[in-house]
Parts: C-alpha cells; sequence; structure tokens
C-alpha cells in the first residue's frame, strides 16, 4: 500500500497557537507561541526595541498591543536576527527610527531577499496572515554592524553579537549584559526543529558553545518557550547541539557510503524521527535541512538561494 504524499512544507498547519507574553525582567520579555516563530522586547529608560518582527504588520499589531500593556515608551528600534522573511516582514508595523542587522544579513537580503521572500510565504501559510499587508519590497536595514555594537537605551546597554554562523552566516544576538539575558534567533530552539537550510553545519556547535560561554541566566530561542533559567538554557542548547550534529553524522555517513540524496534523506530522516519527531515543524524542516547539510558535506560550502520553485522540485523528489 503506498503512502499518502505529504503536504507541501507546512500546509498541513493551520491550527492557531496560544500566545505568551512572559517578563524576563523589568526590561526584557517574550512575545512566544507554541513553536511558533519569537519575538523578543528589551524596554529601556526612553525606547523599546523589538527583536524580530513577527511575520507580516498585521501580526506584530498583536506584539504591539502587548507592548502598549507594560509600557508606553516609543519603539525606536527593530533588531533582525538573521533574514528570513518569517523574522523581517512584520517590521514596518513598528514604525521604528532605525531596523538594524548584522552587515553579513544585509548582504544576504541584497543577494537573496526577494527569492527568499517567495519562497517562505509559498512554504507557511498560516505564518504569513494577511501578507497583502506586507508593503512592497523588502525590510532593509538602515544601520548594520561588522561583529558587534552596543546600543544604549539610557542607562541599560544592549549588546548586539555576532558569536559565529550557525543557522545563517549572518545570525546575530542580542545580550544583556547586566541581566544576562540572551536573545538567540534561531541560533538555539527549545522543544522546536531548527530550520537548517541556510545553514552551516560545521561551524554551529562551535557557535553554540560562544552562546554558552556568555552564561545566559535566561534565553529567548527562535522557537519554543522562553527559558528562565541557566538550567532550562543549558538544556535548550544541548537539544539544539545534539540535533544539528546528529544529523550532520548521519548525512557524512551516507555520503561516506555512497549513497545519492534520496537515501540519505530517508536514513536520516527515519534515524532522527525516533529522537526529535516529537518536536514542532519536523517534517517541514527535514527535506531541508538534509538537502543543506547534503550540499555542504558534499560540494557546496555556502549555502544556496531557495527560490519558490526550488522548494517545490526538492519536496517532490524528497517526499512525492
Amino acid at each position: 500500500m503506498t503512502q499518502p504524499t505529504k503536504q507541501f512544507a507546512s500546509h498541513a498547519d493551520v491550527e492557531e497557537k496560544q500566545v505568551s507574553f512572559v517578563k524576563l525582567s523589568d526590561n526584557a520579555y517574550a512575545y512566544t507561541a507554541e513553536g511558533d516563530p519569537n519575538t523578543g522586547i528589551v524596554i529601556g529608560d526612553d525606547a523599546v526595541m523589538v527583536i524580530d518582527t513577527q511575520a507580516t504588520p498585521v501580526m506584530a499589531q498583536d506584539v504591539i498591543r502587548r507592548i502598549r500593556e507594560v509600557t508606553d515608551k516609543p519603539i525606536k528600534y527593530v533588531v533582525l536576527s538573521h533574514y528570513h522573511a518569517v523574522r523581517v516582514l512584520g517590521a514596518s508595523a513598528y514604525q521604528p527610527e532605525h531596523v538594524i542587522a548584522s552587515r553579513d544579513t544585509y548582504d544576504l537580503i541584497v543577494e537573496r531577499g526577494e527569492q527568499d521572500k517567495a519562497s517562505e510565504i509559498g512554504r507557511f501559510p498560516r505564518l504569513f496572515r494577511n501578507v497583502e499587508s506586507v508593503p512592497a519590497g523588502l525590510t532593509w536595514p538602515t544601520l548594520t554592524f561588522q561583529g558587534s555594537m552596543s546600543l544604549w537605551l539610557g542607562q541599560l546597554e544592549v549588546q548586539l553579537i555576532q558569536l559565529g554562523r550557525g543557522h545563517t552566516k549572518g545570525d546575530t544576538v542580542v545580550w544583556l549584559p547586566e541581566q544576562k539575558i540572551l536573545f538567540s534567533g534561531d541560533l538555539v530552539e527549545f522543544d522546536a526543529t531548527p530550520y537548517a537550510g541556510d545553514a552551516y553545519f560545521t561551524d554551529w556547535p562551535q557557535t553554540l558553545d560562544n552562546i554558552a560561554a556568555l552564561k545566559p541566566a535566561a534565553l529567548v530561542p527562535g522557537r519554543g518557550a522562553a527559558l528562565t533559567t541557566p538550567e532550562s538554557v543549558a538544556q535548550g542548547l544541548a537539544g539544539t547541539r545534539s540535533f544539528i550534529a546528529d544529523l550532520h553524522a548521519s548525512v557524512k555517513a551516507g555520503v561516506a557510503a555512497g549513497k545519492d540524496l534520496n537515501a540519505v534523506y530517508k536514513d536520516t530522516f527515519a534515524t532522527m524521527k525516533q529522537k526529535y519527531g516529537h518536536w514542532v515543524i519536523f517534517d517541514h524542516c527535514m527535506p531541508f535541512d538534509v538537502t543543506r547539510c547534503y550540499d555542504e558535506v558534499t560540494q557546496f560550502r555556502d549555502p544556496r538561494i531557495w527560490t519558490a520553485e526550488r522548494d517545490q522540485e526538492m519536496w517532490n523528489t524528497l517526499e512525492g
């Protein structure tokens, strides 16, 4: 009996998620939704910073509503932890004075922003609710940095740091050094499958070690619940690290055995399903993750651009 074909990416994912707005300190909040993309909020003496914007301006309005329940200070800064559309296309709703990203993220927007936008909207219909509210074009940073920068929201220091490549080459974390609170973007996930379609598998574990070296007391992952104790932070780092390492090892073993992408995918999916299959978006991420890892292990050091056409072609090859 043939198995039914899986619906493309997250087309079967239609249930609304329960939103939580968690206070981490007087200055830091986490907007999370059961494995949907998270948004971080930093409230300084004179201004508010939003880290990752939600996928559309209409969806961002719910973040703004929650911010307004706790402060009336102006939202001056939007920080992009990386370039993915689901993280950046809601930016216009905040009307920020500045959109800040790493120079690497800016370069990725130039190189592949349009293709990525079309690709992601096609994959994730529910996450792009009211997609018609997204302004034409792309979300462009107005400030870029290389390595690190500090912003002072009054007396509160906020550090933006590139700790290494992992989820993308432009990954930025936001760090409150006095309070030891970290917003990791998709470098860390919790009970959620890391999307690794644009990843650097070889680099990612070291980047996670660099996060651990800061000894965060609390951490807001890209997806999943806010991690509010050093123990839960360690758990989030360990889970992400083991997923990346296990997938990389499986793909390397398959390539070494002379298997093609299709065979490597089936083997890796079966192996990973036992340990990680209960994590959200597992079925969605695995074809993209294995394809990118296979590319990195065989011939493409840097991620190839995903287009809506390439997405469908890959999905049909691996899941059709």
